[in-house]
Parts: C-alpha cells; sequence; structure tokens
C-alpha cells in the first residue's frame, strides 16, 4: 500500500488529494499510447534527418503531435490520468521533439539560430518547468491553474501549448526565418519569467506514504 491521488471535490482549492491505496500503475491505455506513438515518431525523426526528407518529417511531427493529443485525450476517457503518465509524457515529448529538431535543422540548415533557441526553452527549460508540478499534490502540468494561474495561462492553457510546440516549428518549415527566431525568443523569455515566478512560489509539505 502507498500514496495514491484522486481528484478532490469541486471548490476545495486542490485538484487532488492524497489516499491510502495500490501505487499508480504504468499498466494504463493512456501510457500505451504514450509508448506508441513514441516508438513510432522518433524512428521517423531519425529516418527523416538521415534521408532529409520533408515527407518523412511531416510524418514524425503528425505522429507525435496526434499521439500527444490521443494520449491525453485516452487518460481522461478513462479515468488513468496519473503523476507517472505526467512525467512520461513530459520525457516522450521530449525524444520525438528532439530527432524531429534534428531532421528540420538537416533540411533547413540557415534556419538553426531559431531551432538552437527553440531547443534551449523546450528541452531544458521547458521540460524543467513543466516538471515542477511534481513538487504539489497535482496529477500533472494541466492542473497547475490551481497552483498558479499566471504560470499555467502562458505555459499550459491551450494556446499557450499550441504555440509551444508548433510555432517556431510551423515557422522553419516554411522558411519564415526570422518569425521563428522572434517567436522561440519570445518563447525563451517567457519560460525565464515563468521560472522566476515559479521560485518565487512555496510547495507544501509532502504527504508521507503508508506502510
Amino acid at each position: 500500500m502507498g500514496l495514491t491521488w484522486r481528484r478532490g471535490p469541486a471548490g476545495d482549492g486542490a485538484s487532488l488529494l492524497a489516499a491510502a491505496g495500490p501505487r499508480e500503475s504504468l499498466r494504463t491505455w493512456a501510457n500505451l499510447v504514450t509508448a506508441i506513438r513514441t516508438s513510432a515518431a522518433v524512428p521517423l525523426g531519425l529516418v527523416a534527418a538521415v534521408e532529409a526528407s520533408t515527407t518523412l518529417l511531416i510524418a514524425a511531427y503528425l505522429t507525435y503531435w496526434v499521439g500527444d493529443i490521443a494520449d491525453g485525450t485516452v487518460a481522461r476517457a478513462l479515468d488513468q490520468e496519473t503523476r507517472i503518465g505526467a512525467v512520461l509524457d513530459v520525457v516522450a515529448d521530449r525524444a520525438c521533439s528532439a530527432m524531429c529538431l534534428v531532421a528540420l535543422a538537416v533540411i533547413h540548415p540557415s534556419l538553426w539560430p531559431a531551432l538552437a533557441v527553440f531547443a534551449l526553452q523546450f528541452m531544458i527549460l521547458d521540460a524543467g518547468l513543466t516538471l515542477s508540478f511534481l513538487c504539489w499534490p497535482v496529477l500533472g502540468p494541466n492542473d497547475f491553474h490551481l497552483i498558479d494561474p499566471v504560470i499555467w495561462r502562458y505555459n499550459w492553457s491551450k494556446p499557450a501549448k499550441a504555440l509551444n510546440t508548433a510555432g517556431v516549428v510551423l515557422a522553419v518549415a516554411t522558411g519564415q526565418g526570422v518569425l521563428a527566431l522572434g517567436i522561440a525568443l519570445a518563447m525563451l523569455a517567457v519560460k525565464v519569467a515563468s521560472i522566476r515566478r515559479l521560485l518565487e512560489l512555496t510547495a507544501p509539505a509532502r504527504p508521507r506514504p503508508t506502510a
């Protein structure tokens, strides 16, 4: 037995409550979707880089993005949202994005400055920011509005996630180097400001697991 997490009642000011019960399981349909989309997108991105294939790169990104939407949808539909699943999703996103970025750099080498800035903010700053939810009793970054609405709005609201995931990529893919670099720098500034605000927050004491 150990700590598991369940949604708290509406309006209680916290999305989750600690409760005694079985530990979270890795074996969920949502995690399976995450594993499948990562296992498909990463090789596609690798081959796209080796062959400098725009077609394969598009396939890799579609697999990554559609799969990312699908695993979250499955988790919510089947009530399989877990903190483990949220961490796996963050890791999978970085694996898919890293390989696709390599392919983008091969196909559009002159636009590497925008890709370099994007890689810095997404692979490092955004990863740390996203995983910070583990300091609070929430299921994942999508619940971070209960901790700090401002940080959530600029990082995990639907418009923010869409821009963070696809803004630079689409600008680079269409050859808009200046636009891509501008978006990447703006996103970098948002991440730095969000981290500074995050460091001012106080995380609650962690509940102790039962025997």
